[in-house]
Protein backbone atom coordinates (compact mmCIF):
# COMPACT_ATOMS: atom_id res chain seq x y z
CA UNK A 1 0.00 0.00 0.00
CA UNK A 2 2.55 1.94 -0.85
CA UNK A 3 2.11 5.45 -2.37
CA UNK A 4 2.48 5.13 -6.47
CA UNK A 5 0.32 2.33 -6.39
CA UNK A 6 -3.01 1.98 -8.23
CA UNK A 7 -6.20 1.02 -7.57
CA UNK A 8 -9.96 1.05 -8.98
CA UNK A 9 -11.51 4.57 -7.62
CA UNK A 10 -15.45 4.01 -7.55
CA UNK A 11 -16.00 7.52 -7.83
CA UNK A 12 -13.58 8.21 -11.32
CA UNK A 13 -14.91 4.96 -12.34
CA UNK A 14 -11.16 3.81 -13.52
CA UNK A 15 -8.08 3.07 -12.75
CA UNK A 16 -6.29 5.68 -10.72
CA UNK A 17 -3.26 6.60 -8.44
CA UNK A 18 -3.64 6.67 -4.81
CA UNK A 19 -1.72 7.82 -1.63
CA UNK A 20 -2.02 7.08 2.10
CA UNK A 21 -3.43 9.90 4.47
CA UNK A 22 -3.82 9.60 8.35
CA UNK A 23 -7.40 10.60 9.06
CA UNK A 24 -9.43 10.41 12.54
CA UNK A 25 -12.84 8.86 12.79
CA UNK A 26 -14.69 8.53 15.44
CA UNK A 27 -16.62 5.41 17.20
CA UNK A 28 -18.47 4.23 19.86
CA UNK A 29 -16.70 1.21 21.64
CA UNK A 30 -18.77 -0.16 24.88
CA UNK A 31 -20.89 2.84 24.89
CA UNK A 32 -18.30 5.43 25.10
CA UNK A 33 -17.11 7.30 22.30
CA UNK A 34 -13.56 7.69 20.94
CA UNK A 35 -11.25 9.53 18.46
CA UNK A 36 -9.15 7.14 16.40
CA UNK A 37 -6.44 8.30 13.91
CA UNK A 38 -6.62 5.84 10.53
CA UNK A 39 -5.03 5.09 7.68
CA UNK A 40 -7.21 6.04 4.27
CA UNK A 41 -6.08 5.57 0.52
CA UNK A 42 -6.85 8.55 -1.10
CA UNK A 43 -7.16 9.28 -4.77
CA UNK A 44 -4.87 11.49 -6.17
CA UNK A 45 -7.37 12.40 -8.84
CA UNK A 46 -10.44 12.91 -7.25
CA UNK A 47 -9.51 12.98 -3.57
CA UNK A 48 -12.16 10.48 -2.43
CA UNK A 49 -11.20 7.62 -0.28
CA UNK A 50 -10.75 4.58 -1.88
CA UNK A 51 -11.65 1.01 -0.66
CA UNK A 52 -7.80 -0.60 -1.85
CA UNK A 53 -7.10 -4.02 -0.82
CA UNK A 54 -6.21 -4.45 3.00
CA UNK A 55 -6.94 -1.36 4.61
CA UNK A 56 -9.74 -2.61 6.55
CA UNK A 57 -7.70 -5.09 8.03
CA UNK A 58 -4.92 -2.26 8.42
CA UNK A 59 -8.06 0.17 9.79
CA UNK A 60 -9.33 -2.46 12.82
CA UNK A 61 -5.73 -3.07 13.64
CA UNK A 62 -5.27 0.42 14.03
CA UNK A 63 -8.40 1.01 16.31
CA UNK A 64 -7.48 -2.10 18.54
CA UNK A 65 -4.56 -0.86 19.43
CA UNK A 66 -5.23 2.68 20.00
CA UNK A 67 -8.17 1.71 22.09
CA UNK A 68 -6.45 -0.83 24.28
CA UNK A 69 -4.22 1.71 24.87
CA UNK A 70 -6.19 4.31 25.69
CA UNK A 71 -8.71 1.76 28.00
CA UNK A 72 -5.17 0.16 29.57
CA UNK A 73 -5.60 -2.99 28.09
CA UNK A 74 -2.78 -5.70 27.37
CA UNK A 75 -2.30 -6.83 23.57
CA UNK A 76 -1.15 -9.96 21.90
CA UNK A 77 1.95 -8.77 22.27
CA UNK A 78 1.96 -9.06 25.72
CA UNK A 79 0.22 -12.18 25.80
CA UNK A 80 2.83 -13.80 23.64
CA UNK A 81 6.01 -12.16 25.58
CA UNK A 82 4.15 -13.49 28.71
CA UNK A 83 4.68 -17.14 27.06
CA UNK A 84 7.79 -16.26 25.84
CA UNK A 85 9.21 -14.93 29.05
CA UNK A 86 7.72 -18.23 31.28
CA UNK A 87 8.38 -20.96 28.64
CA UNK A 88 4.22 -21.80 28.87
CA UNK A 89 2.12 -22.87 26.05
CA UNK A 90 -1.29 -20.84 25.63
CA UNK A 91 -3.56 -22.91 27.74
CA UNK A 92 -1.12 -23.59 30.46
CA UNK A 93 -0.93 -19.87 31.00
CA UNK A 94 -4.64 -19.79 30.70
CA UNK A 95 -5.06 -22.00 33.50
CA UNK A 96 -1.86 -20.91 35.51
CA UNK A 97 -3.94 -17.52 35.53
CA UNK A 98 -7.05 -19.04 36.95
CA UNK A 99 -8.90 -17.90 33.20
CA UNK A 100 -10.48 -20.70 31.38
CA UNK A 101 -8.82 -22.90 28.86
CA UNK A 102 -9.65 -21.21 25.94
CA UNK A 103 -9.51 -17.84 27.40
CA UNK A 104 -5.84 -16.72 26.19
CA UNK A 105 -6.39 -18.36 23.01
CA UNK A 106 -9.38 -16.39 22.18
CA UNK A 107 -7.61 -13.12 23.44
CA UNK A 108 -4.87 -13.49 20.44
CA UNK A 109 -7.18 -14.54 17.73
CA UNK A 110 -8.49 -10.86 18.42
CA UNK A 111 -11.08 -11.07 21.54
CA UNK A 112 -11.13 -7.90 24.11
CA UNK A 113 -9.91 -8.82 26.97
CA UNK A 114 -11.94 -7.34 29.99
CA UNK A 115 -10.32 -4.74 32.52
CA UNK A 116 -10.10 -7.57 35.36
CA UNK A 117 -8.73 -10.18 33.34
CA UNK A 118 -6.31 -7.56 31.60
CA UNK A 119 -4.78 -6.61 35.00
CA UNK A 120 -4.51 -10.00 36.19
CA UNK A 121 -2.20 -10.46 32.72
CA UNK A 122 -0.52 -6.93 33.35
CA UNK A 123 0.62 -7.77 36.74
CA UNK A 124 1.93 -11.65 35.73
CA UNK A 125 4.61 -9.27 33.65
CA UNK A 126 5.46 -6.92 36.00
CA UNK A 127 6.06 -9.31 38.62
CA UNK A 128 7.77 -12.57 38.76
CA UNK A 129 6.16 -12.88 42.88
CA UNK A 130 2.82 -12.21 41.14
CA UNK A 131 3.07 -15.34 38.75
CA UNK A 132 4.61 -17.48 40.89
CA UNK A 133 1.68 -16.80 43.43
CA UNK A 134 -0.63 -17.33 40.58
CA UNK A 135 1.46 -20.46 39.49
CA UNK A 136 0.94 -22.02 43.12
CA UNK A 137 -2.53 -21.42 43.20
CA UNK A 138 -3.35 -23.05 39.78
CA UNK A 139 -0.66 -25.68 40.41
CA UNK A 140 -3.47 -28.59 40.43
CA UNK A 141 -4.38 -27.84 36.86
CA UNK A 142 -1.31 -27.89 34.86
CA UNK A 143 0.89 -30.82 34.11
CA UNK A 144 4.07 -31.36 36.29
CA UNK A 145 6.57 -30.11 33.12
CA UNK A 146 4.34 -27.55 32.61
CA UNK A 147 4.40 -26.24 36.44
CA UNK A 148 8.19 -27.06 36.67
CA UNK A 149 8.95 -25.26 33.40
CA UNK A 150 7.39 -21.93 34.16
CA UNK A 151 8.48 -21.81 37.98
CA UNK A 152 11.99 -22.22 36.92
CA UNK A 153 11.24 -19.35 34.31
CA UNK A 154 10.36 -17.53 37.29
CA UNK A 155 13.27 -18.62 39.41
CA UNK A 156 15.37 -17.04 37.01
CA UNK A 157 13.65 -13.76 36.55
CA UNK A 158 13.30 -12.99 40.07
CA UNK A 159 17.69 -13.35 39.67
CA UNK A 160 17.18 -10.50 36.95
CA UNK A 161 16.44 -8.19 39.69
CA UNK A 162 19.12 -8.49 41.15
CA UNK A 163 20.71 -5.79 40.08
CA UNK A 164 19.43 -1.92 39.56
CA UNK A 165 16.98 -1.03 37.14
CA UNK A 166 19.34 1.29 35.42
CA UNK A 167 21.73 -1.23 34.64
CA UNK A 168 18.77 -3.34 33.44
CA UNK A 169 17.66 -1.04 30.82
CA UNK A 170 21.78 -0.11 29.49
CA UNK A 171 21.78 -4.18 29.08
CA UNK A 172 18.87 -3.88 27.16
CA UNK A 173 20.02 -1.17 25.08
CA UNK A 174 22.73 -2.81 24.76
CA UNK A 175 21.08 -6.24 23.30
CA UNK A 176 19.26 -3.84 21.38
CA UNK A 177 22.05 -2.46 19.05
CA UNK A 178 24.30 -5.14 18.68
CA UNK A 179 22.21 -8.13 18.76
CA UNK A 180 24.75 -10.76 19.32
CA UNK A 181 26.57 -9.90 22.27
CA UNK A 182 28.87 -12.79 24.54
CA UNK A 183 29.06 -12.09 28.60
CA UNK A 184 32.80 -11.15 28.69
CA UNK A 185 32.11 -8.64 25.74
CA UNK A 186 29.43 -7.30 27.89
CA UNK A 187 31.35 -6.87 30.58
CA UNK A 188 33.73 -4.44 28.96
CA UNK A 189 31.62 -2.91 27.43
CA UNK A 190 29.21 -1.67 30.42
CA UNK A 191 32.89 -0.84 32.43
CA UNK A 192 33.58 1.36 28.96
CA UNK A 193 29.91 3.06 29.02
CA UNK A 194 30.40 3.79 33.15
CA UNK A 195 33.66 5.37 32.64
CA UNK A 196 32.82 7.44 29.71
CA UNK A 197 29.36 8.50 31.07
CA UNK A 198 31.14 9.41 34.14
CA UNK A 199 33.63 11.49 32.77
CA UNK A 200 31.37 13.20 30.44
CA UNK A 201 28.74 13.79 32.87
CA UNK A 202 30.37 14.01 36.27
CA UNK A 203 28.43 10.74 37.58
CA UNK A 204 28.19 6.95 37.46
CA UNK A 205 25.52 5.66 35.30
CA UNK A 206 24.81 2.91 37.49
CA UNK A 207 25.44 2.24 41.04
CA UNK A 208 26.86 -1.38 40.89
CA UNK A 209 30.82 -1.57 42.00
CA UNK A 210 33.41 -3.43 39.42
CA UNK A 211 35.90 -5.62 40.60
CA UNK A 212 38.85 -6.15 39.38
CA UNK A 213 39.20 -10.04 37.46
CA UNK A 214 41.91 -12.05 35.90
CA UNK A 215 39.64 -11.04 32.74
CA UNK A 216 39.33 -7.48 33.71
CA UNK A 217 36.82 -5.61 34.88
CA UNK A 218 33.84 -7.59 35.62
CA UNK A 219 30.24 -6.64 37.68
CA UNK A 220 29.46 -9.79 39.72
CA UNK A 221 25.69 -9.80 39.53
CA UNK A 222 25.73 -9.15 35.74
CA UNK A 223 28.53 -12.62 35.79
CA UNK A 224 26.22 -14.43 37.74
CA UNK A 225 23.09 -13.95 35.30
CA UNK A 226 24.53 -14.71 31.81
CA UNK A 227 27.48 -17.27 33.48
CA UNK A 228 25.29 -20.22 31.76
CA UNK A 229 26.43 -18.91 28.34
CA UNK A 230 29.50 -19.26 28.89
CA UNK A 231 31.53 -17.81 25.19
CA UNK A 232 28.72 -17.88 23.16
CA UNK A 233 26.11 -14.55 22.64
CA UNK A 234 23.61 -13.71 24.93
CA UNK A 235 20.17 -15.64 23.76
CA UNK A 236 17.75 -14.60 27.08
CA UNK A 237 14.35 -14.92 26.96
CA UNK A 238 14.11 -13.07 30.21
CA UNK A 239 15.14 -9.96 28.59
CA UNK A 240 11.62 -9.79 26.40
CA UNK A 241 10.37 -8.58 29.68
CA UNK A 242 12.54 -5.07 29.19
CA UNK A 243 11.59 -4.68 26.15
CA UNK A 244 10.64 -1.33 25.35
CA UNK A 245 12.70 -0.59 28.94
CA UNK A 246 15.19 1.59 26.58
CA UNK A 247 12.73 4.43 26.81
CA UNK A 248 13.43 4.98 30.54
CA UNK A 249 17.30 5.93 29.52
CA UNK A 250 17.83 9.55 29.03
CA UNK A 251 18.66 10.97 25.78
CA UNK A 252 22.70 11.82 27.01
CA UNK A 253 22.79 8.56 28.44
CA UNK A 254 21.61 6.99 25.14
CA UNK A 255 24.12 8.85 23.73
CA UNK A 256 26.94 7.82 25.66
CA UNK A 257 25.80 3.90 24.89
CA UNK A 258 25.61 4.45 21.51
CA UNK A 259 29.46 6.19 21.33
CA UNK A 260 30.69 3.13 23.13
CA UNK A 261 28.25 0.72 20.79
CA UNK A 262 29.74 2.24 17.64
CA UNK A 263 33.07 2.44 19.00
CA UNK A 264 34.26 -0.53 21.32
CA UNK A 265 31.33 -2.58 20.32
CA UNK A 266 32.95 -3.17 17.01
CA UNK A 267 35.27 -5.73 19.15
CA UNK A 268 35.06 -9.19 20.76
CA UNK A 269 35.44 -9.98 24.35
CA UNK A 270 39.20 -10.83 24.08
CA UNK A 271 40.00 -7.70 22.56
CA UNK A 272 38.55 -5.28 25.06
CA UNK A 273 39.71 -6.98 27.76
CA UNK A 274 43.33 -6.25 26.24
CA UNK A 275 42.27 -2.58 26.26
CA UNK A 276 41.06 -2.90 30.01
CA UNK A 277 44.41 -4.52 30.97
CA UNK A 278 46.33 -1.81 29.67
CA UNK A 279 44.19 0.75 31.51
CA UNK A 280 45.25 2.34 35.09
CA UNK A 281 42.34 1.34 37.10
CA UNK A 282 42.32 -2.82 36.89
CA UNK A 283 46.19 -2.48 36.41
CA UNK A 284 45.94 -0.38 39.82
CA UNK A 285 43.89 -2.91 41.10
CA UNK A 286 45.42 -6.13 39.96
CA UNK A 287 49.08 -4.56 41.69
CA UNK A 288 50.37 -7.79 43.41
CA UNK A 289 48.61 -10.40 42.03
CA UNK A 290 50.10 -12.86 39.71
CA UNK A 291 48.75 -13.31 35.91
CA UNK A 292 46.47 -16.13 36.75
CA UNK A 293 45.73 -15.27 40.24
CA UNK A 294 41.97 -14.51 40.94
CA UNK A 295 41.35 -11.17 42.63
CA UNK A 296 37.89 -9.12 44.11
CA UNK A 297 39.77 -5.98 44.00
CA UNK A 298 37.01 -3.14 43.93
CA UNK A 299 37.43 -0.51 40.73
CA UNK A 300 36.40 2.27 42.59
CA UNK A 301 33.83 4.67 40.44
CA UNK A 302 35.61 7.50 41.38
CA UNK A 303 38.99 5.94 40.21
CA UNK A 304 37.27 4.56 36.61
CA UNK A 305 35.91 8.43 36.22
CA UNK A 306 39.35 9.95 36.84
CA UNK A 307 40.87 7.80 34.53
CA UNK A 308 38.48 8.63 31.78
CA UNK A 309 38.70 12.47 32.66
CA UNK A 310 42.11 12.51 31.75
CA UNK A 311 41.23 9.83 28.64
CA UNK A 312 38.93 12.83 27.74
CA UNK A 313 41.62 15.56 28.15
CA UNK A 314 43.79 13.85 25.08
CA UNK A 315 41.26 12.25 23.36
CA UNK A 316 37.89 13.80 23.47
CA UNK A 317 35.92 10.63 24.13
CA UNK A 318 32.61 12.88 23.98
CA UNK A 319 33.03 11.64 19.73
CA UNK A 320 33.50 8.36 18.09
CA UNK A 321 36.44 9.94 16.05
CA UNK A 322 37.93 10.32 20.03
CA UNK A 323 37.15 7.54 20.95
CA UNK A 324 38.59 5.21 18.03
CA UNK A 325 41.60 7.19 18.46
CA UNK A 326 41.97 5.88 22.07
CA UNK A 327 41.20 2.71 21.31
CA UNK A 328 44.08 2.22 18.55
CA UNK A 329 46.54 3.81 21.03
CA UNK A 330 45.67 0.99 23.54
CA UNK A 331 45.94 -1.87 21.13
CA UNK A 332 49.21 -0.25 19.66
CA UNK A 333 47.74 0.36 16.38
CA UNK A 334 49.84 3.23 14.59
CA UNK A 335 47.11 5.84 12.53
CA UNK A 336 46.65 5.47 8.91
CA UNK A 337 48.99 7.36 7.18
CA UNK A 338 52.22 7.05 9.39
Amino acid sequence: MAEGKTDFCMECRKETEYFLQKRNVVRIVRDKEYSFEITAAVCARCGEEMGIPGIIDRNVKEIDMQYRAAEGLVTAGDIGKLMKIYKIGKAPLSLALGFGEVTIPRYLDGQMPSREYSDIIKSALASPAFMKKKLNENRGKLSAAAYKKAQDAADGLESLFSISGKMLRVIAYLFERLGEVTPLMLQKLLYFIQGIYSALCGEPIFTEDCRAWVHGPVYPEVYNLFRDFKYNPIDDARFALLEGASDALTEEEKRVIDLVADTFGMYGGKVLEKITHNEEPWKSARRGYGDNIPSNEMLAKDSIMKYYKTVDEKYGIGSEDGLRDYIHAMLGIRPSGN
